[in-house]
């Protein structure tokens, strides 16, 4: 297959789209995030990469704390408005009809709406030309308790997350092509995947 060669640019796609609260009071905002990923699991570590313009970008400089909500295909709408709006000009919350919720250990709101919370404390920030790093912990998890099966596991194919492609959202598959490990699977364990999953459709 033939390809192009094109200048150098951040062409790693698709990425998360998440809304990331932060500021508390009447300051709280709601910023849309793509530049996120894991760094570590063990203390659990993430990081956003927000525009030093950005109103965002001095909540969380200030406060050393925010919180990432995950977002659905119900919540793209706001997702989207969030990422092109700024919060020095308007109340995010009250426009979009998102519901603060009081986190456990950070001082930003939470975002009830989305199914998955991770409050995060900044353990670091990396300066770059156009954007800024902050590096954190994740110091807690909310789920919703309808993303859990009847054996306690979270199903977050489920939620009906959504994912950022080069400018567009778009809705992840719910059934998954493999899971890891699959490509190495020896038939006998997949056999036995394959029964129980037909005992829990039963």
């Amino acid at each position: 297959m033939a390809k192009k060669t094109m200048k150098p640019g951040t062409m790693l796609n698709p990425v998360p789209a998440v809304m990331v609260s932060c500021g508390e009071g009447e300051e709280a905002n709601i910023i849309t995030i793509a530049w996120t990923g894991i760094i570590n699991s063990e203390p659990p570590v993430t990081y956003v990469s927000v525009r030093k313009s950005r109103h965002s970008h001095r909540l969380i400089s200030e406060s050393g704390e925010f919180v990432i909500n995950l977002t659905t295909e119900a919540l793209a709408k706001a997702t989207d408005f969030c990422g092109v709006k700024s919060g020095r000009d308007l109340d995010k919350w009250k426009i979009t009809g998102l519901t603060k919720e009081a986190a456990s250990l950070v001082s930003c709101p939470m975002i009830k709406e989305a199914p998955v919370n991770l409050e995060c404390k900044v353990m670091e920030i990396k300066e770059f030309p156009t954007h800024d790093m902050f590096i954190a912990e994740i110091v807690s998890v909310h789920a919703d308790e309808s993303l859990y099966d009847e054996g306690n596991r979270i199903r977050l194919d489920r939620a009906g997350l959504i994912a950022y492609n080069h400018g567009e959202y778009f809705g992840l598959k719910p059934m998954p092509l493999g899971k890891f490990g699959y490509s190495i699977m020896k038939p006998k364990t997949r056999r036995r995947i394959n029964r129980e999953k037909r005992n829990r459709r039963g």
